[in-house]
């Protein structure tokens, strides 16, 4: 079971950048990444996803061209670099793992505002706090 640990959340004001790092236990060529939050009170929705391949990434309506998914095969990492932060990015954000067999439809669920449910594998989250 492929295991995820998300890291580089933290405080930052309107403006400002983070960026988010999951790490794998395992070689990533098998698999597309998603990344998603969940807000206080709020259903977790999707974000972003990159392809196994690195070749094709995505993203939802509210974070494109703000933020921006890539990956580093030789670190098994992919990170998600955010900018341009607003108060309603503040969430618990994670990354998730499905297997390159179900194709890209997961990706596009994804950023459509899907939950992830498709996705088998899990991180722990990372807290974002945008916040003057």
């Amino acid at each position: 079971q492929l295991q995820l640990v998300e890291s580089g959340g933290g405080l930052v004001q309107p403006g400002g950048s983070l960026r988010l790092s999951c790490a794998a236990s395992s070689t990533l060529d098998d698999y597309n990444i998603g990344w998603f939050r969940q807000a206080p009170g709020k259903e977790r929705e999707g974000v972003s996803c990159i392809s196994s391949n690195h070749g094709s990434t995505y993203y939802t309506e509210s974070v494109k061209g703000r933020f921006t998914v890539s990956a580093d095969s030789a670190k098994n990492t992919v990170y998600l670099q955010m900018n341009s932060l607003k108060p309603e990015d503040t969430a618990v954000y994670y990354c998730a793992a499905i297997h390159k067999r179900n194709g890209l439809r997961p990706c596009l669920v994804t950023i459509a505002g899907g939950t992830g449910a498709a996705f088998s594998s899990w991180g722990q989250g990372t807290q974002v706090t945008v916040s003057s």
